[in-house]
């Protein structure tokens, strides 16, 4: 672990330390779920942006791991401080909302609500197509030491990530992320995912962590560039059966409970 903390924080030592925020930011937010009454259709009101922080905080050290690999460092310490900045001002909307018991996504109740959800709508966006960027980076060239596997795993990793990125426009245009019924119903522990209708949140979190599990994927496993555009192929097939299942108003667990 240290080697890797060590590693880390000599490739981007901007993102490394915002991943270390975040993990602060986390277990603040923790503390006060067990210490608050505080909800937000029916939840603890912390528990969102414990999410937030948690999912922050491992973005920032994933791509501070793949754009220190990059020759163009400019363009990554750039990128780092739009990450940095832009999921600051994020993190705040979350926390204020919730500290008040507001809902922070979808929330166009007042002038102000609506503004804090435009205000993050367009950091997301800046944030994904910068996302793009260093994919496209990744794909127009080869960093030194990396094996195929590995690279096309970050390439396709990265790709995924964007688009179910832009799937998150979905859920913002409809201003739920239930299908079928209201946000707010019965859920699975923790994540909260709706177990009696879709919810188009989980295609969105699997499509997320494509920036994690293709590259540890092609890491460990994958012997050949093949072997990880097969199974980001079939990852992506998934993905996509998920959101037309959600899109279809049935729960992740509809196929197991019949």
């Amino acid at each position: 672990m240290n080697d890797f903390l060590s590693t880390l924080k000599r490739r981007s030592v901007v993102l490394y330390a915002c991943g270390l925020a975040c993990l602060i930011g986390c277990v603040v937010c923790i503390g006060l779920s067990l210490t608050t009454t505080q909800q937000v259709m029916g939840v603890n009101a912390f528990i969102k942006p414990t999410k937030f922080f948690v999912s922050i905080w491992l973005f920032a050290w994933t791509m501070g791991w793949y754009v220190g690999l990059l020759p163009q460092q400019r363009a990554a310490r750039i990128y780092a401080w739009v990450i940095v900045i832009g999921m600051s001002i994020e993190l705040a909307i979350v926390l204020w909302q919730a500290s008040h018991g507001r809902l922070s996504h979808f929330n166009i109740s007042s002038p102000l609500n609506g503004l804090l959800f435009s205000i993050m709508g367009i950091i997301i966006t800046v944030i994904t197509l910068w996302n793009a960027y260093i994919g496209y980076l990744f794909m127009v060239q080869r960093p030194a030491g990396l094996s195929a596997s590995y690279l096309w795993a970050i390439r396709l990793g990265i790709l995924v990530f964007v688009l179910f990125s832009f799937q998150g426009f979905m859920m913002a245009g409809r201003l739920a992320h239930t299908v079928g019924a209201p946000d707010g119903g019965s859920g699975l522990p923790v994540l909260n995912w709706s177990t009696r209708y879709g919810d188009l949140r989980i295609a969105h979190f699997f499509g997320m962590h494509a920036l994690q599990l293709i590259p540890l994927f092609g890491y460990y496993v994958a012997r050949r560039p093949r072997h990880v555009i097969l199974a980001s192929a079939i990852y992506f097939i998934l993905l996509t059966g998920l959101l037309v299942q959600a899109l279809a108003g049935k729960p992740l667990l509809a196929t197991l409970s019949h």
